[in-house]
């Protein structure tokens, strides 16, 4: 006698199998529809696309960094200490960012080398798909298309800029970043402001969403330094430019760069903003690329380009400015190699 139990006929695991076939692709058809676009675009990659895909991602990196903290679900765990001895923080709200710029990125260009602060290896992978929508701000900016090598781009993310603030709910340092650079060169930059809903962003050689401010102080600039890994820099910049200089301490790099545009009031204003110790790529690439389309530079306190095609680490410090004599401020610098390691 044949066991008891449910017998489907042929055509009923026929009809079972379609239905979860069915499934799957609403599940992931955006996915599969964006690798396969991707696939047809062949391997070159129009900026204009990429721009506002970072936009997206950035933003939707940020709306996971406020939901976390206003939910007060950060789950804050150490990574060690940095190099100055301050104690690096991770939370839910960098890991979950990560997962939605990450694989949006990637889900819309597979083929793109991206570089993120965090990882994950968390068995589900974000399903995150790219709109495709070019906003209006952008479309009526930037009016024509440029196609670049694939292989020439890096992106670099920064899902959640200020983790040490953030833990602290010092909200208003808190940023996502995403940068593009070609061969090296940082030509993509968005700054998103979670808790603000502000964003900035910037195409070398095609316009920006932000301007500098229309003067700047270089005979006795205001500077910008960082809240919790600021090294010696006080009596750097006091060598540079006097006792009296005004010294600005702010967390997030992507926070200070903001400092020297053309931001609303509530943001703060400084005319230069020095970085003297060690600092990660995706911590300064989409600031660099904003001043730079604005005409202004970021550079090693020596003076040198950052090179965003190799490795994360930037060891040379950070000089940085928008319309002012950079070379004049680079020659101020003292010449303190053992700063700017330490």
């Amino acid at each position: 006698m044949a066991p008891m139990g449910i017998r489907l006929s042929p055509l009923g695991v026929a009809v079972f199998c379609v239905l979860g076939l069915g499934v799957i692709y609403h599940l992931y058809s955006g996915v599969i529809s964006s690798r396969i676009a991707a696939f047809r675009q062949g391997k070159s990659v129009d900026l204009r696309d990429l721009l506002a895909l970072s936009l997206e991602a950035a933003v939707s990196g940020g709306r996971e960094v406020k939901r976390i903290r206003e939910d007060d679900t950060l789950d804050a765990k150490s990574k060690g200490l940095t190099r100055e001895g301050v104690n690096e923080m991770l939370t839910l709200g960098d890991l979950y960012s990560h997962r939605k710029m990450y694989h949006l990125i990637k889900n819309a260009y597979p083929f793109l080398q991206v570089n993120s602060e965090e990882h994950d290896e968390a068995a589900d992978q974000e399903t995150a798909v790219w709109s495709h929508k070019i906003p209006d701000d952008i479309q009526a900016t930037i009016t024509e298309s440029r196609e670049v090598p694939a292989e020439s781009i890096t992106v670099w993310i920064d899902p959640l800029d200020a983790t040490k603030e953030y833990t602290e709910n010092l909200r208003q340092y808190v940023t996502t970043m995403v940068c593009v650079a070609v061969d090296g060169v940082p030509i993509i930059g968005v700054i998103y402001y979670p808790f603000t809903d502000y964003t900035v962003w910037a195409m070398v050689g095609a316009g920006s969403s932000v301007k500098a401010r229309a003067s700047y102080n270089e005979k006795s600039p205001k500077v910008i330094v960082s809240l919790s890994h600021a090294g010696k820099v006080k009596p750097f910049i006091q060598e540079a430019f006097g006792n009296d200089t005004g010294i600005i301490a702010a967390g997030g790099a992507g926070y200070k760069v903001g400092a020297l545009l053309d931001m609303p009031d509530k943001y703060e204003k400084a005319d230069v903003y020095i970085h003297v110790t060690y600092i990660k790529k995706w911590d300064i690439c989409a600031g660099n690329a904003i001043l730079k389309a604005l005409g202004g530079h970021m550079t090693t306190l020596k003076g040198e380009e950052i090179d965003y095609a190799g490795s994360e680490a930037n060891e040379g410090g950070v000089l940085a400015s928008v319309n002012m004599n950079h070379k004049a401020l680079v020659e101020k610098l003292p010449n303190r190699e053992n700063e700017i390691h330490n």
